[in-house]
């Protein structure tokens, strides 16, 4: 069966590199899927989480815009900011949503407050994807 390799990457280097059977991507006009052999495109990304699917096993990332290039066999995702859902500090994330939320309570039309206060949105969801994921019962019979 085709595969999709699958990279990740920011300024600071490489958040995911693996291969997938489904990705889904938070495109400016909307969520889209990619599967292998897709017509090639590229676009910009909006914050939210990236989906990558590989079997049975998912992977959720969160991005902070850049730009998705799609290929029949690959995805190549820049980003501004990204961040694996294990490696979100929920804490800190809540920190952020707190003191953004606090700076539009002063000032509504504060461009940067909102951002962030959007930004510390999608990391505390997909870190709460994550921790609701193995929380999770097993079901012994679907293997998982």
């Amino acid at each position: 069966m085709a595969k999709l390799q699958v990279d990740v990457v920011t300024a600071e280097g490489v958040t995911h590199t693996g291969e997938a059977d489904f990705v889904v991507a938070p495109g400016i006009a909307g969520e889209f899927g990619v599967l292998p052999r897709h017509i090639p495109m590229l676009t910009p990304l909006r914050t939210g989480s990236v989906m990558v699917r590989n079997g049975n096993k998912e992977e959720h990332i969160f991005v902070a815009g850049g730009f998705i290039e799609v290929l029949p066999d690959r995805v190549t995702i820049l980003a501004d900011a990204a961040e694996r859902a294990e490696d979100i500090d929920e804490a800190r994330a809540e920190e952020a949503r707190r003191k953004a939320q606090e700076l539009l309570s002063q000032d509504a039309t504060n461009a940067e407050a909102s951002a962030a206060l959007e930004r510390a949105v999608f990391r505390m969801r997909v870190a709460d994807i994550r921790r609701r994921r193995r929380e999770r019962p097993q079901n012994p019979l679907s293997g998982q």
